[in-house]
């Protein structure tokens, strides 16, 4: 399927992936008759007549949930809230995906391992979330392989950043500014993912003949959260020495972090899809093509 010739429905549109989501689409050839694009304020994934209803007035091919509750912190202790929006919104999702013959791609999320390991982990390993936020994107991807067997693409990525929105590389960029020095743990280690690469992705994947099931998308290669931010102040042009490593438990979160988040994408590459490119390289490019986005205001 060329993603000229589908109609797509993104949810959480305003968001960090949705909106390189739509960049992309737009990119690929997709005009705006062909594209509905919904920030969470204009369509509600929880409200069953809402999804009902983006699916009888449009007819989507293609759908990419890109709404989530991410505050994983905040999910502790509102975990009712995170259910509502990272499970059972899914769930309808997958039901009217199911019904109309509509593709479903999910996004979901490292958490969902307990971060114990010490090689990436296989799309098939068992999951062990060890937070809130972690349990409800579990929950969210259950449902769409039950609700839409033949429908449902999991997508499982990570360490997400991009212009839009707040993440950990803007964060890096403010800090370098207003910090001589600063403490970034070194002893938590993933695959920083460029959100526009994901997207790019997302695309490829929807209009593959990969079967349904479950995929990991990431950056390639990994570091820890304190080699992302040398490399953020590298790009900066600023003295990477100025990064000081230290340990998890000197900053400690209401929710757990992975240990190791590190995720396989042999079913990815099995499927004949392009891996996205090396972190490295994407945050270099990342910059190169919006650094104002990056700096702070």
């Amino acid at each position: 399927m060329r993603p000229e010739n589908a109609r797509w429905l993104v949810t959480g549109a305003r968001g960090q992936l949705g909106t390189d989501l739509c960049r992309v689409l737009a990119a690929a050839g997709v005009g705006p008759d062909r594209l509905l694009a919904l920030g969470s304020d204009q369509l509600d994934i929880t409200s069953s007549a809402a999804v009902q209803a983006a699916f009888a007035d449009f007819g989507p091919h293609v759908v990419v949930n890109a709404a989530a509750y991410t505050a994983v912190d905040a999910a502790e202790s509102d975990e009712d809230r995170a259910f509502a929006v990272n499970a059972a919104g899914p769930a309808l999702l997958a039901a009217a995906a199911a019904r109309t013959g509509a593709r479903l791609l999910q996004v979901s999320t490292d958490y969902v391992f307990s971060g114990d390991a010490d090689r990436p982990y296989a799309e098939q390993e068992e999951t062990a979330p060890r937070s809130a936020y972690g349990r409800t994107k579990l929950a969210g991807e259950q449902a769409v392989r039950e609700l839409a067997p033949e429908h449902g693409y999991v997508v499982r990525t990570a360490w997400v950043y991009g212009a839009t929105g707040s993440n950990f590389v803007k964060t890096m960029a403010r800090l370098e500014r207003d910090r001589e020095t600063l403490e970034v743990v070194d002893d938590q280690r993933g695959s920083p993912t460029w959100s526009a690469d994901l997207a790019r992705g997302l695309v490829a994947l929807a209009g593959s003949d990969a079967a349904p099931g479950t995929y990991h998308c990431t950056g390639s290669g990994d570091t820890t959260w304190y080699g992302l931010a040398r490399a953020v102040f590298e790009e900066l042009g600023a003295d990477p020495e100025r990064v000081r490593p230290t340990t998890t438990d000197r900053f400690p979160r209401p929710a757990p972090r992975p240990a190791y988040s590190v995720l396989s994408d042999a079913a990815w590459r099995a499927a004949g899809l392009d891996p996205l490119p090396h972190w490295r390289a994407a945050l270099r490019q990342a910059f190169a093509e919006d650094r104002a986005a990056y700096l702070p205001a």
